[in-house]
């Protein structure tokens, strides 16, 4: 069975639309997780366009399932990950001129600095998610993690990948030629979240 995972970023966006303190991404959550949510979702954008640092740290002091934030690979977004300690780190690009996360990382162009943020968020205890960009990607796992859960999970394409899996990979590949795009409205990850 599939479990639901909510973004409230678009509640945060309404507010900021507004103009005033309402309605709130924290009572949402709080909503979607008596309606059975076992995740909630946040983007801290680095320009706070939606959620903002009061958000992410009532969030992180409410949420009783899961807390995902999704997050640029930048030094202060590491900082704040690291503070607020969310249950899942989901790094993805930003672009100033997109109204909500389009497209993949490109780990290839910096793979030096992705491994150096994931090594910083997850010696917190903090699980990471990189979701890859279109193309082919060159994934060699070494992770060292500790807990039966705090493991690499990777998700691509089967085809035209160059994937080692390490002892502590999970391999969540697919055929599915889409599922490196995130979107939304129809990307799954697989069992366990649908966003």
């Amino acid at each position: 069975m599939a479990r639901l995972a909510v973004n409230v970023d678009h509640v945060a966006t309404l507010r900021e639309a507004r103009g005033i303190n309402e309605p709130d991404p924290i009572l949402a959550a709080g909503i979607a997780e008596l309606a059975g949510a076992e995740c909630i979702i946040c983007h801290l954008r680095e320009d706070r366009r939606h959620i903002n640092d009061r958000d992410l740290n009532l969030l992180r002091r409410t949420v009783k399932t899961r807390l995902n934030m999704e997050m640029a690979a930048v030094e202060e977004m590491i900082e704040i990950a690291r503070d607020v300690g969310p249950d899942l780190i989901t790094l993805v690009p930003e672009k100033r001129e997109e109204l909500t996360t389009e497209g993949g990382l490109d780990v290839k162009s910096n793979p030096d600095h992705y491994k150096r943020v994931v090594e910083r968020l997850t010696e917190k205890g903090i699980k990471v998610r990189i979701i890859g960009g279109p193309g082919k990607d060159d994934i060699k796992d070494k992770s060292h993690v500790s807990g039966l859960t705090k493991r690499t999970v990777v998700y691509d394409t089967r085809k035209k990948n160059d994937i080692e899996f390490g002892t502590e990979a999970r391999n969540r590949t697919s055929n599915n030629k889409d599922k490196n795009k995130y979107e939304r409205s129809g990307h799954a990850f697989g069992n366990p979240y649908i966003l």
